[in-house]
Parts: structure tokens; sequence; C-alpha cells
């Protein structure tokens, strides 16, 4: 998964939030402190229900209890921010499978959206990177990152060929206002350097 991931979840919080969405933010990504307070940030922003564990803490069990206090609470829906890099992938695999399996014995039909976020600048790579976290999370959806820089972001062509997976959003700069719902029109016509 890509660095701006938190960023991103953050970001889709605030604008789910501005439509009227009332929004339990589980910071799941257990391992980054900076990840944990960097959202916390982002749900007073999107004044959302933030629910979080001490670092290191087991984020399948964190993913349970946002998932059952959302249904108590009788809120909208929740966000889990999982983490996106482990010492080994087959670590972080394994505890993505966990925590669909922990949210799973509250709602058997969650997750009902994975959203794996990519690294626009990582290029080809992303291509292994969907491969893996569908297999693993059935990932339903994409967000592009960081094309806002030198990146273009063409691999998106060849990962919507391959999987025919939706785009959800492409960002483009640091503030929620810069994650923009994708278009194919505006990024093709991006992509080949055209003015829209």
């Amino acid at each position: 998964m890509a660095p701006g991931k938190t960023t991103t979840i953050g970001k889709i919080a605030s604008k789910l939030s501005a439509q009227g969405a009332d929004i339990v933010l589980a910071a799941g990504d257990t391992f980054r402190a900076a990840a944990v307070e960097q959202l916390k940030v982002w749900a007073e922003r999107a004044n959302a229900r933030f629910i979080s564990k001490p670092q290191g803490a087991d984020a399948a069990g964190l993913a349970y209890e946002a998932v059952e206090l959302a249904k108590n609470e009788n809120r909208d829906l929740v966000l889990i921010d999982t983490a996106g890099r482990l010492q080994n992938k087959t670590q972080l695999m394994d505890e993505l499978s966990k925590v669909v399996r922990a949210i799973r014995k509250i709602d058997p039909s969650a997750p009902h959206d994975v959203i794996l976020v990519l690294d626009a600048t990582v290029g080809q790579n992303a291509l292994g990177q969907v491969e893996a976290f569908r297999n693993t999370a059935g990932v339903t959806g994409l967000v592009m990152t960081k094309l806002d820089g030198t990146a273009k972001g063409g691999v998106l062509v060849a990962i919507a060929e391959q999987h025919a997976l939706p785009i959800h959003f492409v960002g483009v700069g640091e503030k929620a206002e810069d994650l923009h719902p994708f278009s194919a029109d505006t990024f093709a016509r991006a992509l080949v350097g055209l003015d829209d």
C-alpha cells in the first residue's frame, strides 16, 4: 500500500461526513504511531468517532470493536485504516485476512468495500500490489495518490485493463479537496498532455 494511505482515508472521511454520514474512523495501522495521530486529526476535522489502541495492538481486535461500536451507536459506516507495511508481505497479508475475518463475525457481508491506495510514483510495481492485495483482502476499488508530481499514473490504464476494478479517487495534493473523484475522460486527457 502507498504512502498517503492514512491521509487518503482521512480525506474520504471528510468528504463522506460533509455529505451527512455518521462515521467511525478506526486506526488499524497500530504499528505506526504517526498514522494513529494523523488519523485522529482527520477524525476531528471530519467530526467522526475515533477509535484506536496502543501501538502494536491487534488490528483485528480493533476492527471488531470499531464495527461493534458503530452497530451499537447506529453509525452509518466504519472506515478502517490498516497497515500498509509490516516486516514482510506474508505478515501483512495474514493481518489483513484476520481483520476481514474479525469484522465478518459481526456482519457476514463485511467488508462492503476494500479500497487499495496506490502511489503513482511506483509505476508498474503497482500491478503486483493490486494482485497481492486483491487475492488476500478482496480489493473492490482503487485510489491513486501522488499524481501531482512527475508521475502521470499511466499504470492505472494497465490495472484497469488487467483487473477491471473501479478507480474511486485520484489524489493530487495534501488537502482534503485535493482528492478528486476519478474521471476517465479527464485522466485520459491529462495522460496525453491535453488541457481539460
